[in-house]
């Protein structure tokens, strides 16, 4: 396999890694409805960094530190929990008159966009939420097996394969804000406001399966 197929194969890995709809999913969604495209790409590019730097410690073979990892796996998915439940209850009681006021307050009908410090937030939180899962090491190191030319993995191959994944995440999170974006501005605030209920009550739901995996 060339290094260009070896690429465009992984991309299409992490498209299909990215692309179901589970907590990371619908914290996209909400941070781009509530802060704008600039919130939700940062949460994009926080994940698809987390990936990426589980890949690179797979293909680079640092079994020592995925081996830690993976013996701190209950309290990762400990802390993963109580945050995704945090970000849930937080959605599930905010104001519900938020959305409304600021409508009504741009008077253009602009609505709210998350500032850098912001967006560098939800990077920093979208990151840190995806380290917490350090099976994904495991997943990484099946995937170089399969992808890589037998009796020919190299750093370079290692690296190509990582780039090709962190672009399809990417990909796949930029259209996924993309689509959301368009809708936030066809959508009224009420809606916005249910749709904000529902992703909060799916994060708790999603923070409680993994307390219990912890336990």
């Amino acid at each position: 396999m060339s290094t260009t197929s070896l690429f465009f194969t992984a991309a299409g890995v992490g498209l299909a890694i990215a692309a179901p709809v589970g907590p990371m999913g619908m914290l996209c969604i909400r941070r781009t409805l509530t802060g704008g495209p600039r919130a939700g790409l940062a949460i994009g590019l926080g994940i698809a960094s987390g990936d990426a730097a589980y890949g690179l410690l797979a293909a680079l073979g640092l079994v020592s530190i995925s081996q830690f990892m993976l013996a701190y796996d209950r309290p990762l998915h400990l802390l993963a929990g109580l945050f995704l439940l945090y970000l849930g209850v937080r959605a599930l009681l905010q104001k519900a008159s938020a959305d409304t006021t600021n409508d009504a307050a741009s008077g253009d009908g602009q609505l709210a966009q998350v500032g850098r410090s912001g967006a560098l937030r939800a990077y920093a939180s979208s990151l840190l939420l995806t380290l917490t899962n350090p099976q994904t090491v495991i997943m990484f190191a099946a995937l170089f097996t399969t992808l890589a030319p037998r009796g020919a993995f190299s750093s370079g191959i290692a690296l190509t394969t990582v780039g090709g994944v962190f672009c399809g995440s990417i990909a796949w999170w930029c259209f996924l804000v993309t689509v959301v974006s368009l809708a936030r501005h066809a959508i009224g605030s009420k809606l916005r406001v249910a749709i904000d209920r529902v992703v909060g009550l799916t994060l708790a739901a999603f923070g409680v399966v993994e307390i219990r995996r912890a336990l």
